[in-house]
């Protein structure tokens, strides 16, 4: 592991306490845990499993703790969208959104790629609350917009925008998430090069960039609507402090979540600081690092209103992804599939042609495993071209003896 910056251990111990960092720093000599969370859109209604019992995540309803990382890449139902690898504090939104319960119409995850908190989202909110995933930079925009494709729900929205863009279109929204970009303190034990990129400089930048992106984002929200601000990472300037000024600057009040002693969640460590907060330690809570606060705006919940001429789709900026994704089971259907073996499979998402049986309908058909669609293909009678996007298919040409798998069908 890199050295971990000596401004940055002076700083955090001071914040933490001997033995709260202490405890962060022998997390270093652990594994890390490794946390899914299921689509319930395509595990549920007796469809899939976890093959074996795993530890579940016990601030979110889908997630669950594998005892061990398996080589995901090779598993088809990941790339079915079945379920989605994230970091358990991530998964934290899911009982935020669970206990603010509202008539959510339209909800903006600003800074969403590569996805994981956008996909829990259009997940836990009312199937008709249209969900846009933002996402700056164009490249990590099209990661998102794949996630979001495999994970198959209507009413998801990817737009390749700058917050600003947002506010400039006048659209409002029940629920913003700014997850935001910041120095990467919690994931330190998790990826070294944040180790590397860290410096009080960087904290100094993103702490004014969080302010801006907050800003854009406090005027696309509704009255009464709630902003959910995070970051991975643990100083104050980045936290609390900005917390203090959006409450100094705007209309607004910190909503407390009811939390257990036993998710060992730390509240705020700021002296003097006295609003309800979340931070996630590695070595305290089971997970990477996270900062969490629940934000409404001042008065009542207003009507939606979507901006003149553009309604809402494609009212800002580039829309990457249609409302309806390829590969929902509805659309692709497990009605009809070619039913791929394991083998087959990977070599499908490798992008290889596939001879298929003779009867097997001409013209376009999706492949499928364990019943789930994974992609297209067409037919020309003596094989199948394969049509699986070019960006998103296996690289490795490695494949496992047998198949391991998370989930089976029931």
């Amino acid at each position: 592991m890199a050295e971990l910056p000596l401004a940055f251990t002076d700083s955090t111990r001071l914040l933490m306490g001997d033995e709260r960092f202490e405890r962060y720093l022998r997390s270093f000599e652990e594994d890390t845990p490794v946390s899914i969370r299921l689509n319930p859109m395509k595990t549920a209604e007796g469809r899939l499993q976890l093959a074996v019992s795993h530890e579940p995540v016990p601030w979110c309803r889908q997630g669950f703790y594998l005892k061990q990382r398996p080589q995901f890449t090779m598993d088809p139902l990941l790339h079915a969208g079945c379920y989605y690898v994230q970091e358990a504090a991530s998964m934290f939104l899911d009982e935020v959104i669970r206990q603010f319960t509202m008539n959510y119409e339209q909800a903006l995850d600003l800074c969403a790629a590569p996805g994981g908190k956008s996909t829990l989202l259009r997940a836990a909110l009312p199937e008709d609350c249209v969900l846009y995933s933002n996402e700056p930079v164009r490249n990590r925009a099209n990661i998102l917009a794949e996630n979001v494709r495999k994970w198959g729900y209507a009413n998801h929205v990817v737009t390749n925008c700058y917050p600003r863009d947002y506010r400039k279109s006048g659209m409002k929204f029940d629920l913003i998430l700014c997850d935001l970009p910041c120095s990467g303190e919690g994931m330190f034990r998790k990826d070294e090069s944040t180790i590397r990129e860290w410096s009080p400089q960087q904290v100094e930048k993103c702490r004014q960039l969080q302010r801006d992106i907050v800003s854009d984002a406090w005027e696309c929200l509704n009255e009464g609507g709630m902003l959910i601000y995070s970051t991975c990472t643990f100083n104050t300037r980045e936290n609390e402090e900005n917390i203090r000024w959006i409450l100094d600057t705007y209309d607004a009040e910190v909503l407390p979540v009811d939390t257990k002693p036993e998710w060992h969640i730390t509240g705020s460590l700021l002296e003097g600081f006295n609003e309800p907060v979340y931070r996630f330690i590695p070595g305290i809570t089971h997970s990477e690092g996270l900062f969490l606060c629940v934000l409404r705006k001042g008065g009542r919940p207003s009507p939606i209103t979507s901006p003149s001429g553009g309604g809402r789709e494609g009212a800002v900026g580039h829309c990457l992804v249609s409302p309806v994704p390829i590969t929902s089971p509805s659309g692709g259907g497990r009605e009809g599939a070619v039913s791929l073996s394991y083998p087959q499979a990977i070599s499908y998402l490798r992008g290889e042609a596939l001879v298929l049986p003779a009867d097997t309908p001409r013209g376009e058909i999706t492949f499928s495993f364990m019943g789930l669609p994974l992609g297209l293909a067409k037919n020309i009678g003596n094989r199948a071209n394969n049509l699986y996007p070019k960006p998103w298919r296996i690289k490795t040409t490695h494949t496992p003896t047998e198949y391991e798998p998370i989930l089976k069908q029931i």
